[in-house]
């Protein structure tokens, strides 16, 4: 009997095991994702990570921009390179005040890059919350003093602000409002903005000059100067204002746009002058709180304020009212202390005619028609001193003389004018007879104006006159 002990056996089952296949599952997963990762660098996934950012180094700014626009993966290198000790020393250019750089003269070399650099980071966080993009902006730009708003020493030397405002403007650009709120009060959070702005605004005029002047750098350089839609620098300069009551917003508003003294001595190489004029001509030395209450000033000195004064009146400023803006208008007057009228009746007619005229408009209808009628003489006045037709002043008496409600208003309106006209002229005399003159003999000067100016005025009047008579005819 043949046995069968020896040849007996027990068959495994060809089966497969779960829990290695799910480990396999998870290698050819992970395989297939870093293949994914790799296939989404094309070429360069062929090389190290040094090499990589090797070949960086021989891109342009804009060329690295456009890079980053190819993949997520090459984004997120990029993003890496940025925050690298030798991304930082190639892409944060920190010569702010060697404007003369070697084989780049022009100063908007800088200026150039700063916005290519914008670009850049604008790309690179494009996936990210504003929120995140905000935090990762301000970590590679926390190291540049210039950038700050107390950081550097010598502010009227530096672009810092000009190339951190151009670079703000680039990221921003096409942001909606809340997202440019958000940046407006993180930026607040980091200059401390808000608390600074009480310290001058609370303080006597001229008695913080130095913060002043970094207040005014600040918010023209880094958030009004660059823009290129008048609705995008009304929203940044209301965001400046409007947290403060109107007596402080238009303290405020003198320091950013007020007169300035010149800069003091030779600051800089005939280059710099030259170069920066057109950045800092508006910003080139401390703010002069006397200007509107000592004497007549020029038109320059006034541009600023009326610029930003018919700004916040145009209407894409959507936050302001005329009246606002009218109340704003009042307040200047007075800062720090009440103007020379010819000062206001310049910066009125600076303003353009809708301001110039509701805020007459707006006299008229509360019954100041005494005060009025001296504004309408200064009005006459600086359009003789700076050759503008005088048959602008006659219209815009006579756009007035309709908001009065009855011929006797109207009437009483005129003959105040008249005898502003008649009391000033007695006023000066009297200045010029009294035999006070200085160098330039202003007392008889502004006589001589004034004189030259009823004639003209009234001249105007005459021929307004005749037409209409002719015309009746």
């Amino acid at each position: 009997m043949t046995s069968t002990a020896g040849t007996s056996y027990t068959l495994i089952p060809n089966q497969k095991y779960r829990r290695s296949n799910r480990r396999s599952r998870q290698r050819c997963n992970t395989l297939d994702t870093d293949s994914q990762s790799l296939s989404t660098l094309g070429h360069f996934k062929t090389l190290p990570l040094e090499i990589f950012q090797m070949v960086l180094n021989y891109l342009s700014v804009k060329d690295i921009s456009m890079l980053s626009m190819v993949s997520k993966t090459i984004s997120n290198r990029l993003i890496n390179y940025i925050s690298t000790p030798s991304g930082n020393r190639r892409l944060l250019l920190q010569d702010f005040h060697n404007l003369e750089l070697p084989g780049k003269r022009e100063v908007s070399y800088i200026l150039e890059h700063y916005k290519s650099l914008g670009l850049l980071l604008k790309r690179c966080t494009l996936l990210l919350p504003t929120k995140d993009r905000l935090k990762y902006t301000h970590k590679i730009l926390s190291e540049v003093s210039c950038f700050k708003l107390n950081g550097c020493p010598s502010p009227l030397h530096c672009l810092g602000l000009q190339c951190y405002g151009v670079f703000l403007q680039i990221l921003t650009a096409g942001w909606d409002e809340l997202e440019c709120h958000r940046v407006f009060n993180f930026l607040c959070e980091l200059s401390n903005l808000p608390r600074k702005v009480q310290t001058v605004v609370s303080s006597k005029p001229g008695s913080a000059r130095k913060l002043e002047l970094r207040i005014r750098l600040y918010c023209r350089s880094v958030l009004l100067n660059h823009w290129i839609h008048r609705s995008d620098s009304a929203f940044w300069l209301t965001r400046i204002l409007k947290p403060w009551p109107m007596v402080n917003q238009a303290r405020l508003l003198y320091i950013i746009f007020g007169p300035v003294s010149s800069l003091d001595g030779d600051l800089a190489p005939s280059l710099f002058k030259k170069k920066l004029l057109c950045h800092l001509i508006y910003c080139s030395g401390h703010v002069v709180w006397q200007k509107m209450i000592e004497g007549p000033t020029d038109e320059t000195s006034l541009k600023g304020l009326a610029d930003a004064i018919k700004l916040l009146y145009d209407t894409e400023a959507r936050e302001w009212t005329a009246d606002d803006v009218i109340s704003l208008v009042d307040e200047l007057s007075v800062v720090p202390r009440e103007w020379l009228m010819e000062n206001n009746a310049r910066l009125l007619i600076l303003s353009g005619n809708n301001i110039c005229f509701t805020f007459m408009a707006n006299k008229a209808v509360n019954g100041r028609a005494v005060d009025l009628a001296r504004l309408m003489v200064f009005l006459a006045l600086v359009c003789e001193k700076d050759l503008y037709c005088m048959d602008w002043a006659v219209k815009m008496m006579q756009k007035v003389c309709k908001v009065f409600g009855t011929p006797g208003e109207r009437n009483n309106f005129l003959q105040c004018v008249e005898n502003a006209f008649a009391h000033m002229i007695m006023d000066m005399l009297q200045a010029v007879l009294s035999g006070d003159r200085d160098e330039e003999d202003s007392s008889f000067l502004n006589l001589f104006h004034l004189v030259n100016a009823q004639a003209n005025f009234h001249k105007e009047v005459l021929y307004l006159t005749m037409r209409s008579n002719s015309n009746t005819v």
